[in-house]
């Protein structure tokens, strides 16, 4: 019976992560600023993207393809990696998400809990059968690189969705801001901007790869709109 390398390889993998996060300057920074109160989204979407490379790194540290069977990337294998590298992260996102969230709620008088989205397996299985349908690991080898980071600020755009929903369907009028990082593409450039919930293009919680783009909201000011007589109180 053929060894079954996973066990090792994510303990690897998750040692090294925890190792790389506890020497990142750029998460104690994240994490002081969300204790004092003065984080918002475009700090969570930092948190994810150094929380994104620092995974990335991790898995090409480990995995590669003299680290695979026949130099492959089968199901098994691809599986149980990446989703458990994907749920990691995800988990350490909404947890910030959520405390960020938590003080925004509070700094605008509302008395809302934070929410918190669904994994996003479709989109996991995406990159998982990409790894696996290749002929050999180095025609994919570029997946656990720049998709890991993109999939992790994709937890952010998520959480924000979820939330801003959440308070539209309570009766508030959240804003959402889309900004450019760089120059940014055509497509970017598009949809940069701030907009009401109920006019924001749907696109907006789209991202493509290395697109650092910004998406940021804040809940409003605690105010709520009578169904009957649109008053506000």
């Amino acid at each position: 019976m053929d060894k079954d390398i996973v066990p090792g390889l994510l303990a690897a993998i998750d040692q090294y992560f925890i190792e790389t996060n506890a020497n990142s300057k750029e998460l104690k920074r994240l994490v002081e600023l969300q204790k004092s109160g003065k984080a918002d989204y475009k700090e969570v979407n930092e948190l994810a993207i150094e929380i994104g490379k620092n995974m990335s790194a991790a898995l090409k540290k480990y995995v590669n393809a003299e680290s695979l069977p026949d130099e492959k990337f089968y199901f098994n294998i691809a599986n149980r990696l990446i989703n458990k590298s994907l749920k990691t992260n995800f988990g350490i996102v909404t947890g910030y998400s959520s405390d960020v969230q938590k003080s925004l709620n509070e700094q605008a008088n509302l008395h809302l809990k934070a929410q918190v989205p669904e994994f996003n397996q479709e989109k996991a299985k995406g990159l998982i059968e990409k790894l696996v349908h290749a002929e050999t690991f180095d025609d994919v080898a570029w997946l656990l690189d720049e998709p890991i980071v993109t999939f992790t600020q994709s937890i952010v755009d998520d959480s924000i969705q979820k939330n801003i929903e959440f308070q539209s369907k309570a009766g508030l009028k959240p804003r959402i801001t889309r900004t450019l990082v760089g120059k940014g593409c055509d497509w970017c450039r598009n949809l940069a901007g701030s907009y009401l919930y109920s006019e924001a293009p749907d696109e907006i919680y789209q991202r493509h790869e290395r697109d650092r783009c910004i998406v940021n909201y804040h809940p409003g000011d605690g105010r709520k709109q009578d169904v009957w007589s649109k008053d506000w109180r």
